[in-house]
């Protein structure tokens, strides 16, 4: 466990430090004065600015201190832990801090007089690579604890003498001396030769002790499950090798199509299914696994908080690495790498100076096009993004030493982060509060918070509307989910199972969910619209809505939402939007928008199954340029805790990268 680690500068100023145990101060500025004042030779090459696995580990006082120097800021990076401790990913841990703290916080560091720089919130970042790179180290050290194990176990086994006569007993071989290195008996375990070994002599092999402190052996896990019966003579295993397989019986059947009276073959199996489903819930069903709330949200000043900060992180250290590697083989990265590596051809040998004209980035506009487009954004919002990073461009003198190529990354950044960026607030939690518990001064009354899913077949509006249940629950909410969708078969039992699994998962939050269902067949806008009074009347704090998919090129199914949206009066509309679907998710996004009457629109997206396409999220691209409706949330997942709040720069990051 890692001991403490501490951000300072080389003239002792501490910038930034968490400890989780106590350690002693002299343990740090000894290796200050040793490493960075004195430079004693057994530690010396310290000023290169290479990684902690680079640098030479310092050892003081029965702790193990790894390290990196920033060597343009002057901040050493330094954690420090017990040095009989074994930490494969302290190394991996101090270079991604390194990284992150300096892509935040460098700024604000090279500005002069610059002495301490406020950086409270690193906590978070800190925390999630700690808690990350803590979990795969632990599963690869118990992997290789377990293989020496393995290891040593088997050479212990084959160091050992071949049996004395005098231990053979009645054709059996103590256990302790009847494996070899390989598994295999080197001797016969019986006098008579002919007398094949027993499977209850073998069943009496030492072998290791299963779980996570020993593994069994192949051979041993084989002899284990083998019958363990003994046998009585050696002629058996013969006759269970010559036994025929019983033939099988025919049934009989009458004229009237009933089998005989003497067939005793059960053929109605109903009274068995009945006698299971007699059984209590819990014991047809597994129970359903706890999620652990920190691995996808936090709590903030008393609201849980959906967790988007891993994403932010893991872009900082992608973008880092991309530099390391553009600046050792002097390649262009990002927007102008692999995946457009004709613009960085067309460009490589205009630089600083140029005044850039329509001319020069004629063909790099349409290289951009065609890069957006592979990243499934429709070619309507590809054109106005280019034609809108072009008209940036034009007239602009590049700097010194700044490439064009560099010039039109940083515009095509810009240009998509203003297309991204919402121009209202998003916070679902501050809106649901001030509709179930206004001020005052509002002379409003209190009343639940609607919301409706809407979208395509199969695009999992059920799934989505039971994380944002889930999210809800966390912060102790009274949630009513309403069966809007009376069409397909299975609906209302689908979200009755989820339902189910949401009570379990929060029953000790404090949350509360209801189902409220009217079965098939009923008009959804009045089921919507008795769910809401209900909801009022039992004293819910939200309501969500389920409907029935629908294509959106069918006005008939899309007529029945004006009177859904008249009838339901949601305050939120979000649609859920498949990152599968490419260029037609415009036309979707545009029919659905226009679906509920004059002056009622969509009021976000959530964006499914983004852990399906890699970085090809053109999607979220297309459907904001189409409806100007921004996205609240990308699915990640099919568990309930698999919901993220949408990060504008994890989004540019992915439609820029070269992959």
């Amino acid at each position: 466990m890692l001991d403490t680690f501490e951000i300072l500068t080389t003239s002792g100023v501490v910038l930034w430090s968490r400890t989780y145990a106590a350690v002693s101060p002299a343990v740090v500025n000894n290796f200050i004065s040793d490493v960075f004042i004195e430079e004693k030779s057994a530690v010396a090459g310290t000023k290169d600015g290479a990684s902690a696995s680079a640098n030479p580990p310092y050892k003081y006082d029965q702790h193990t201190l790894r390290w990196s120097f920033e060597k343009e800021l002057g901040i050493i990076f330094v954690a420090v832990y017990r040095s009989l401790l074994h930490l494969s990913w302290i190394d991996k841990l101090v270079d991604n801090i390194r990284t992150i703290f300096v892509n935040l916080y460098g700024d604000q560091l090279k500005k002069p007089n610059v002495t301490l720089i406020q950086c409270a919130k690193f906590d978070n970042y800190f925390d999630q690579q700690l808690q990350e790179l803590e979990n795969t180290g632990s599963k690869t050290d118990s992997k290789d604890l377990r293989a020496f194990q393995d290891e040593t176990l088997s050479d212990d086994l084959s160091d050992m003498p071949p049996p004395l006569p005098g231990l053979i007993r009645g054709g059996r071989v103590p256990s302790s001396i009847n494996t070899s290195k390989h598994g295999d008996s080197d001797f016969d375990t019986s006098p008579n030769a002919s007398r094949p070994t027993t499977p209850a002599a073998a069943s009496h092999l030492l072998v290791a002790k299963s779980g996570p402190g020993g593994k069994m052996s192949r051979r041993a896990r084989k002899l284990q499950n083998t019958n363990s019966a003994p046998a009585s003579s050696g002629d058996e295993a013969a006759a269970k090798r010559t036994k025929a397989k019983a033939a099988k019986k025919g049934r009989k059947w009458d004229a009237d199509g009933l089998a005989d009276e003497d067939d005793d073959v059960q053929l109605d199996f109903s009274a068995s299914k009945a006698a299971s489903d007699s059984e209590g819930e819990a014991g047809r069903r597994p129970a359903v696994e706890e999620v652990d709330a920190s691995t996808w949200g936090s709590t903030t000043k008393g609201k849980f908080v959906l967790r988007d900060l891993g994403d932010e992180v893991h872009s900082i250290l992608a973008s880092a690495e991309a530099k390391n590697s553009a600046s050792k083989t002097d390649a262009p990265t990002g927007l102008v790498g692999t995946g457009l590596s004709a613009i960085g051809g067309l460009f490589r040998n205009v630089v600083g100076g140029k005044v850039l004209t329509k001319e020069d980035l004629d063909k790099a506009m349409k290289g951009m096009e065609e890069h957006l487009l592979k990243k499934n954004v429709a070619r309507e919002a590809a054109v106005r993004l280019c034609e809108g990073v072009e008209k940036e461009l034009i007239g602009v003198k590049t700097g010194s030493f700044e490439s064009i190529n560099t010039r039109i990354q940083k515009a095509m950044e810009v240009s998509l982060t203003k297309m991204l960026t919402p121009t209202s607030s998003l916070d679902l939690l501050r809106e649901i509060d001030s509709i179930t518990s206004p001020p005052a001064t509002s002379l409003r009354k209190a009343r639940p918070y609607v919301m409706s899913i809407v979208g395509v077949n199969g695009v999992g509006k059920s799934t989505n509307l039971s994380k944002i249940c889930f999210f809800l629950l966390q912060n102790k909410y009274k949630v009513l989910i309403a069966a809007g969708d009376t069409f397909r078969s299975g609906a209302v039992e689908q979200l009755a199972v989820h339902v189910r699994n949401l009570k379990e998962l929060t029953q000790r939050e404090g949350g509360k969910v209801e189902l409220y269902q009217k079965g098939y067949g009923k008009d959804a806008a009045a089921v919507a619209k008795d769910a809401v009074a209900f909801a009022a009347q039992e004293g819910y704090d939200v309501v969500l809505i389920d409907t029935a998919g629908r294509r959106h090129n069918d006005q008939r199914l899309m007529s029945s939402l004006e009177k859904f949206a008249k009838f339901a009066q949601p305050d939120k509309i979000l649609m859920v939007g498949e990152a599968l679907v490419g260029t037609d998710s415009v036309a979707q996004a545009k029919n659905f928008n226009a679906s509920f009457g004059a002056g009622r629109s969509l009021d976000g997206f959530i964006i499914s199954k983004c852990d399906t396409v890699g970085d090809m999220v053109g999607t979220i691209v297309s459907i904001v340029h189409a409806t100007n409706v921004p996205v609240l949330f990308v699915g990640v997942g099919q568990h309930y805790s698999d919901l993220r709040n949408f990060s504008v720069k994890w989004a540019v990051e992915k439609l820029l990268s070269s992959a």
